[in-house]
């Protein structure tokens, strides 16, 4: 029997088909979030002993000190090699490309006679970025949420990541998050990780927003803080990795299958998704997928991933997008014919990949689009992150005697709707001040 399980949507009730589409995360949401409020609750009280007890506990890592050294940043350039280095450097350029061409000029408009109105942008102050490396480092991260900040001009960028067993960061990750001008950088993971940089502790800055994917718990802790006045925002729910994949009779099953292990390689909570009209090429993929992950290094993470995974078969390309707008995928592949058809009806997915040249790993590294998205659904509110989410929007307003002259009876008339005369009144004191003509 293969390891990815094909279904019939067409002979599913809508009980079967939501249980099809739900993922393995959320079946344990409770426990999870009671366990992160216990974790932040500890390290609220405790600080950096909370961190380094619980790196003992969680990363089996005892630490001297949190922070990082100019001299790991130092031999963590050393410990890579030239093209190495090369790769994070041009995958740096290209995100950099992207995200520049975001800026947005001010806003600056004249309402009414009188009145102007204004938005501007100002950088976030301090901002925090978590960056996994529990079962696989991931110095793309560091790059994908170093670079906007940098753009953005936010003045602190503070980074947690977890240890390895030798007590030292991953290279790769500073390194990165040097080259994106990330200084503060601590060994610290999980959601200790999300609760230290939202309220400090004697080593770790406190932020205003923290950014980054993570497991279930560090996703939990990011909610949790961010419902707290004290605590810091969160960019979005972006948990475990997952992907679905739209094909037709003519896409490649070696393409599909690589694809669908790509993601299944993140954790063992990740979730991949095939969803097509076409039955022979279901088995067709399942089959590629028993034949490649016989040769990958992390066919353990894989295979356990797989068991939450499934292959779906519909009756048209037109169902495909009903239950792909229906799970509102992290990353969605359209692997069709002609993919670009279907663009215009896909209303919920983070990051959609065009044609089977594409593959996911592109928009994970190097093509330039952000790899920071929503998962469990959340694409069908939430954005993948913009150089925008590094920034706050503020209004301004300034009306002259003649603006207010003209539009101040409007504001005292809706006040005077709403009950709230002291509104009216605040407007009607400045227009018996007004120079009268005959004056």
């Amino acid at each position: 029997m293969s390891t990815l399980r094909i279904h019939d949507w067409s002979r599913l009730d809508a009980a079967a088909r939501r249980g099809l589409l739900r993922r393995p995360a959320q079946r344990d949401q409770d426990e999870t979030m009671a366990g992160a409020r216990e974790i932040i609750e500890r390290v609220r009280r405790e600080g950096d002993a909370a961190l380094f007890a619980l790196t003992a506990e969680h990363d089996h890592v005892s630490l001297d000190a949190l922070r990082v050294t100019a001299r790991e940043f130092d031999e963590a350039a050393t410990a890579l090699s030239a093209n190495e280095k090369r790769a994070i450097q041009e995958a740096i350029g290209t995100v950099t490309r992207f995200h520049e061409a975001q800026r947005r000029p001010p806003v600056r408009v004249e309402t009414a006679p009188g009145v102007v109105c204004e938005q501007v942008e100002v950088p976030l102050e301090a901002v925090g970025m978590y960056v996994p490396a529990g079962t696989a480092p991931l110095p793309s991260t560091a790059i994908m949420i170093g670079v906007p900040a940098k753009l953005a001009g936010c003045e602190r960028r503070v980074l947690c990541s977890p240890p390895r067993r030798d007590g030292r960061a991953d290279p790769a990750v500073l390194y990165a998050a040097q080259a994106c001008g990330v200084t503060d950088v601590f060994k610290v993971g999980g959601a200790q990780a999300v609760a230290a940089m939202a309220y400090g502790t004697e080593t770790v800055l406190k932020v205003h927003k923290i950014f980054g994917p993570g497991n279930a718990w560090v996703t939990a802790a990011k909610l949790l803080v961010a419902m707290d006045p004290d605590g810091a925002a969160y960019d979005m729910p972006a948990g475990p990795s997952e992907v679905l994949v739209i094909a037709d009779h003519k896409a490649h099953p070696d393409f599909v299958a690589s694809d669908l292990l790509a993601q299944a390689e993140h954790s063992v909570d990740a979730q991949v998704v095939l969803v097509t009209p076409s039955r022979e090429l279901a088995h067709a993929v399942a089959h590629a997928v028993d034949s490649q992950l016989a040769r990958l290094s992390r066919g353990r993470t894989i295979r356990a991933a797989l068991e939450n995974s499934r292959a779906i078969v519909v009756d048209s390309l037109a169902t495909a997008i009903e239950v792909s707008n229906a799970y509102a995928p992290e990353h969605l592949i359209i692997e069709t014919e002609r993919p670009r058809d279907w663009l215009p009806r896909i209303r919920h997915a983070g990051s959609v990949f065009l044609g089977a040249w594409t593959p996911e790993s592109m928009g994970d590294y190097c093509s330039g689009t952000n790899h920071v998205l929503p998962t469990y659904g959340y694409a069908r509110a939430f954005s993948g992150l913009s150089l925008a989410d590094f920034s706050r929007r503020m209004t301004v307003q300034e009306l002259t005697p003649d603006g207010l002259a003209g539009l101040g009876p409007v504001a005292q008339t809706l006040a005077m709707l709403e009950g709230l005369d002291a509104h009216a009144n605040a407007v009607a004191v400045r227009l018996a001040h007004l120079p009268r003509e005959d004056e």
